[in-house]
C-alpha cells in the first residue's frame, strides 16, 4: 500500500525519462519539472499524504521567469487533516553575473492553518554570494504588501520586508541537497517557510526527490498552530 500512486506514476514517467536519454539536443529557453508522491500507512491508523508540484521557467536575455504550482493533502482515517495549496510568480532581472532584481507573486491557501489565505507582492534585490559546479547560495532582500484573510474571519493588509537564503550542493554527479531559507516580515504576523530537499537522480530526467517543509506563522487565532510541518517522498521529471 505504500507509495502504491508514486510507483504508477514511475510507470506512468518511464517512458519519457527512456526518451531524454537520446543524444541531447541544444537547449531552448523553457525549463521546468513536475512532481507527485503519495504515501500510505495502515495499521492501528490509515493515513495518507499526495503532494504535487509543478514548475515552468522561461529565460531569455538577462530575463528569467518562473511559475510554481505546489498542492499537499494529509487524511487520516478518511478524514482530511492537511490541505495547502501555493501559486507563484516570480521575474528576474540581471544586472551582472553576481546581481539581479527581482519581481514576485505569492499566493497561498491553508485549509486548516491560522490564515486561510496570504497573497504578496514582493519587489527587491539579490546576490548571487556562492556560483560554483557544486555550491551555489544566493540571498535576497526585498519589500512589498500582503493581504491576508484570518481563520476567524477578520483582514489583514501590511507591508511587509521580505528576506530569502537559497542553497544548492550537487555532492554527486546524481544526487544534490538544497535549503531554501525565506521570510516575509510584517506588523502584524511574520510568516517563515523552510525546505529541505534531497535529490537523487534514477534514470534519464526522472529522480527521486525526499522534501521537509515548516511553515510558521507568528500570530494565529486562538486553538490555531503557529507551525505545519510536511515531510514528503515523490518523483520529480525534469525537462
Amino acid at each position: 500500500m505504500i507509495l502504491r500512486l508514486t510507483m504508477a506514476a514511475a510507470a506512468l514517467i518511464l517512458p519519457f525519462s527512456l526518451l531524454a536519454q537520446e543524444p541531447e539536443q541544444e537547449e531552448g529557453p523553457w525549463s521546468g519539472n513536475a512532481t507527485l508522491g503519495y504515501l500510505a500507512t495502515s495499521g492501528n491508523t490509515e493515513n495518507s499524504t499526495l503532494k504535487t508540484g509543478f514548475e515552468l521557467g522561461y529565460e531569455i536575455g538577462k530575463w528569467q521567469h518562473i511559475a510554481t504550482l505546489k498542492a499537499i493533502n494529509t487524511a487520516e482515517e478518511d478524514t482530511t487533516t492537511a490541505e495547502a495549496y501555493e501559486v507563484g510568480f516570480k521575474s528576474e532581472f540581471n544586472l551582472s553575473d553576481k546581481d539581479f532584481l527581482f519581481g514576485k507573486l505569492d499566493w497561498r491557501k491553508d485549509r486548516f492553518g491560522g490564515y486561510d489565505t496570504q497573497f504578496s507582492q514582493i519587489v527587491g534585490y539579490g546576490r548571487r554570494l556562492i556560483n560554483t559546479d557544486k555550491h551555489s547560495l544566493n540571498a535576497e532582500i526585498g519589500t512589498g504588501a500582503r493581504q491576508s484573510d484570518r481563520r476567524d474571519g477578520t483582514e489583514e493588509d501590511e507591508t511587509v520586508f521580505n528576506g530569502g537564503l537559497y542553497y544548492n550542493w550537487a555532492f554527486s554527479e546524481t544526487a544534490a541537497f538544497s535549503q531554501d531559507l525565506t521570510t516575509e516580515v510584517g506588523q502584524d504576523n511574520t510568516y517563515s517557510e523552510s525546505i529541505t530537499k534531497v535529490t537523487a537522480q534514477l534514470v534519464g530526467n526522472l529522480a527521486l526527490v525526499a522534501s521537509y517543509t515548516v511553515k510558521h506563522n507568528s500570530d494565529v487565532v486562538a486553538g490555531t498552530e503557529k507551525k505545519d510541518k510536511y515531510t514528503a517522498l515523490s518523483l520529480e521529471y525534469a525537462f
